[in-house]
């Protein structure tokens, strides 16, 4: 049993540790062949202006008296340029934009060891296949681009990284600075003829990043005159430079503009996610190799913006942010970026149609090249019989052998495996599905012939399903405390253990009386979970704090609550009732609400799960040796009494993980710990303590789990079926589900969606490897005898 747990936490840690190892290592590979158009370009140089976190719809918008607030782009797209919406990708931040935009490939989840603070890998760029490139802008990300660079022709130009002030007066300054030291390098370029000569080379770039759009944003939100004034002063610098370059080259017609922005805003001065707010940005290009404005009289496309914008009649070409990099590549003749996965938008060039052709056909190399050297280096690193090329025939043949079964056997065992698995997985985004599956299951014995055995079983089992089945359905974040339904529950439990005294007291002999005191003892818990729960809430409500006698019994209760079961009778329903009064008068102390009638409920229904799986055995014709009042649990088993696995033992198995699921999201999770009231914890404790707070909420939520493990160690011991042979069936049924969560972990999107996505795979691995302590605990709890006197010891059948 030692070797098989350790084996199974090592497998299962493999797993869990594999997600980091496929998902989240860089997908850039290098070793690549440069690809460049070999006929001449149409520009010498290229101008990028970005201005971060503009949105699309701020820049093209008219204001409030029909007036553009970027009068001069606005003549750019209406006579003489093209222009469209550049479609971003989340996470919508400035780096993993700025690389979509200058290198061509998108978020390097490889991030992720860096804090996402810069690329952990080098990459290539169209600054780094350019002859020069000069940048003015943010210290967050023009070394970025230098810091990877071969050679030494990058130059970077920055500002004080205090200076990036979102309190400051006045944010336009960083896009001011820009402009103005632009200007000052050319003045400078002029009186200096080293550096005269280098931009008065071809294939060279000029980048000029300004921040200061997205820190009035963050600062004062989009819907500001900060936010909107600043376009204008971005309008008005664009054109001054724009002025300069024609008038420093002489008007020579071979230079390329194009503005654009990384990402765009939210309302409410966010970004990062996919809100179309965030992630459609303005693409403006014009001068050089690019098509001058086209009037066009319809256009067809989803939104209604082209009517908001007034632009209806000039032609709108949208295109993925990386294709940018492409785009601009080819206009100055500079190989395309090696790590690019930009497709060059044709529609944008004003060239042959030679040129063009040339060009997607270089594009097309270049992305070729990456798959080559990727595959190379799969091959290297796999064993040789795992990798081999995709064939229709590894298609044909599962075809022909899944049409060897009976076609209505094998739709209807898929379906419903399938739509059985599916209900647990959304279960994990829509509790709502697991009232669907309870009340699927409420239906069960209609659906066979155990209506007709067992009535009174059946509509007990329709009856607790459906009652458990409303659960899911109770709100978890933002419960109102009501102390009269854990007072309700505590009556119920106490009512079920009352019923039970009769039958202790008629039996005789040392062990019975033993029992019955057990039993009283765990009634006066009861009672005293039940004072404590009023008398701290009075307490506290007149603002008199935690009674430190209340606080006193809450951990004793708590303490005794994992031995006193062991003092039971090892008889199987005694044992199981036994557990539950223990457990129940904790989760009683832990309780502010409805939650407490959840494991009364959940127990109702795995007592009687376990009369139901007695007579589908009987039902199937397998002979049952022992009536359920008659069994006990046993330490060690007899492994004569074992059976074959059959088809029904699925069944069996996929009833415990659905019941675990249940009980994991019925009234909370761990998944979403901040869902949990304090208040839960204040006959223990009311002084801030996190770690013994979260302790406390922990054991909360394993109480229900142990509840329906234990009801399992029944459940094998009634069909007798080796418990080795039912929990491996069981794994596999959750190492389906983690395989589900594995192909649903997320290496693009917001951080948030990566982050929540890898901790639903982190959830579905951690119960599967979980699963092995709770069946140890059930184990123990179930089968482990103590005496009041004596030694202890474990009982045989």
């Amino acid at each position: 049993m030692l070797l098989f747990f350790t084996l199974g936490l090592f497998v299962h840690f493999v797993f869990f540790v594999s997600i980091f190892d496929i998902y989240f290592t860089s997908p850039l590979v290098h070793g690549m062949t440069p690809q460049f158009t070999p006929l001449p370009p149409p520009a010498k140089r290229l101008v990028l202006f970005v201005a971060d976190g503009l949105r699309a719809d701020a820049l093209y918008e008219l204001d409030e008296n029909g007036n553009s607030r970027a009068p001069f782009l606005r003549n750019i797209i209406m006579y003489e340029g093209s222009w469209g919406i550049s479609h971003t990708r989340v996470p919508t931040e400035s780096r993993p934009g700025h690389v979509a935009l200058i290198a061509g490939f998108y978020e390097d989840v490889s991030a992720v060891a860096k804090g996402w603070k810069e690329n952990p890998v080098e990459f290539d760029s169209l600054f780094n296949e350019s002859k020069y490139t000069w940048s003015w802008g943010s210290p967050d990300i023009l070394p970025m681009f230098a810091k990877g660079a071969s050679g030494d022709h990058v130059y970077t130009y920055s500002y004080d990284a205090k200076t990036e002030d979102f309190g400051a007066n006045d944010a336009t300054k960083l896009d001011t600075w820009v402009f103005d030291n632009v200007k000052d390098f050319f003045d400078t370029a002029r009186n200096n003829q080293s550096l005269f000569s280098k931009i008065n080379e071809e294939k060279i770039v000029f980048f000029l990043h300004l921040l200061g759009i997205d820190t009035n944003g963050h600062a004062h939100r989009p819907s500001s005159r900060d936010y909107k004034d600043n376009i204008k002063k971005v309008d008005d610098g664009v054109k001054e430079i724009v002025s300069m370059f024609k008038h420093f080259y002489g008007n020579d017609g071979k230079t390329t503009f194009i503005f654009t922005s990384d990402h765009g805003m939210t309302d409410w001065g966010f970004h990062g996610a996919g809100h179309p707010s965030e992630t459609l940005t303005p693409l403006v290009t014009w001068g050089a190799g690019i098509k001058y404005a086209q009037k066009v009289s319809a256009q067809q496309f989803d939104d209604a913006f082209l009517k908001e914008w007034r632009l209806e009649n000039w032609k709108r070409q949208d295109i993925n942010q990386a294709d940018i990099a492409p785009l601009m590549a080819s206009l100055i003749g500079v190989p395309f970026p090696l790590n690019s996965v930009g497709i060059l938008p044709v529609d944008y060039l004003n060239n042959t149609d030679l040129f063009k052709a040339e060009s997607m056909f270089t594009n097309a190399v270049q992305i070729l090249e990456q798959f080559k050297v990727k595959m190379t280096q799969k091959k290297e690193v796999t064993l040789p019989f795992l990798f081999t090329p995709f064939k229709f025939q590894v298609v044909q043949d599962l075809v022909a052998s899944l049409l060897t079964f009976p076609l209505s056997h094998f739709v209807g065992y898929l379906l419903v495996f399938t739509v059985g698995i599916e209900v647990l997985v959304l279960s994990f985004f829509y509790r709502y599905m697991l009232t669907a599956g309870l009340i699927v299951f409420a239906g069960w014995p209609f659906l066979t012939k155990l209506w007709t055995q067992a009535k009174i079983t059946s509509l007990s089992w329709t009856v607790f399903s459906l009652l458990l089945a409303v659960f899911p359905l109770m709100p978890v974040v933002g419960r109102t405390p009501d102390i009269s339904l854990v007072m309700g529950a505590g009556l119920l439990v106490l009512l079920l253990s009352l019923f039970a005294v009769p039958s202790l007291i008629k039996r005789k002999g040392s062990l019975a009386k033993e029992e019955l005191l057990v039993h009283l003892l765990q009634i006066l818990s009861t009672v005293l979970s039940m004072y404590v729960v009023y008398s701290t809430n009075s307490s506290l409500l007149r603002k008199q704090g935690l009674p430190l006698m209340n606080q006193i019994l809450s951990w004793a209760v708590l303490a005794s609550s994992l031995v006193v079961p062991l003092l039971s009778s090892p008889a199987l329903f005694q044992r199981l009732f036994s557990i539950l009064l223990s457990l129940m008068s904790t989760y009683l102390l832990l309780s502010t609400g409805y939650e407490a009638l959840f494991p009364l409920v959940l127990s109702c229904l795995m007592f009687v799960w376990i009369h139901m799986e007695q007579e589908t055995l009987q039902q199937s014709g397998i002979s049952c040796k022992k009536k359920l009042a008659s069994i006990q649990f046993s330490y060690t088993m007899d492994i004569t009494q074992f059976r074959q696995l059959y088809l029904d033992d699925i069944r069996r198995a996929f009833f415990l993980v659905f019941f675990l699921v249940t009980a994991f999201f019925g009234t909370g999770n761990i998944a979403s710990i901040n869902s949990f009231e304090l208040a839960s914890v204040y006959c223990f404790l009311t002084v801030f303590s996190p770690f013994m707070m979260g302790a406390l909420m922990m054991w909360k939520i394993l109480i229900p789990f142990v509840l329906v493990m234990c009801a399992f160690e029944a459940v094998q011991l009634t069909t007798q079926l080796s418990s080795k042979s039912l929990f491996l069936i069981v794994l596999v049924i959750s190492d389906i589900m983690a395989l589900h969560f594995f192909f649903l972990v997320k290496d693009y999107g917001s951080w948030l969606d990566i982050g929540t996505s890898i901790s639903h795979y982190v959830i579905v691995m951690s119960m599967t490897i979980f699963l092995v302590f709770l069946n140890g605990l059930a184990q123990v709890l179930t089968t482990k005898k103590l005496r009041l006197r004596g030694k202890p010891k474990s009982h045989h059948m």
